[in-house]
């Protein structure tokens, strides 16, 4: 089997906290566990994407594996594996009508902007394996 890894890069931008209780919600936390193998960080790394990488990001949603299956009242997301450096991550697209297409977020079982000692507007690169 091929694995296809797709490199995004984008400016890292501070979340609305959206991301901090999806991921804190137990099914999440569970489904994150099974299917990526680490217990998740409360919270998320958003990026903005440029033009460029927003079309790689539709591309990866057309080839996705992973789903975080939904519990009522809550959206599904696509999971993916994926790296910073030689950080396990996740990447997770809500699947919410009007979430921005501009926007990368990524989970770990660490808090990346201080594991790596990111801030704003920092450029990232992630690699996502498809």
């Amino acid at each position: 089997m091929t694995i296809l890894k797709i490199l995004f890069s984008g400016t890292l931008i501070s979340g609305s906290g959206g991301g901090r209780k999806y991921v804190e919600l137990e099914w999440v936390k569970r489904q994150v566990k099974d299917k990526l193998g680490f217990d998740p960080y409360p919270g998320t790394l958003n990026l903005r994407l440029d033009a460029e990488n927003v079309k790689r990001r539709i591309l990866l949603e057309k080839n996705a594996k992973l789903r975080l299956c939904h519990s009522e009242g809550y959206c599904t997301g696509l999971l993916f594996k994926a790296a910073i450096d030689r950080v396990l991550c996740g990447v997770v697209i809500p699947q919410i009508e009007n979430y921005p297409e501009n926007v990368l977020e990524i989970m770990t079982s660490e808090n990346l902007k201080q594991e790596l000692r990111l801030r704003d507007g920092d450029l990232v690169t992630v690699t996502v394996f498809v």
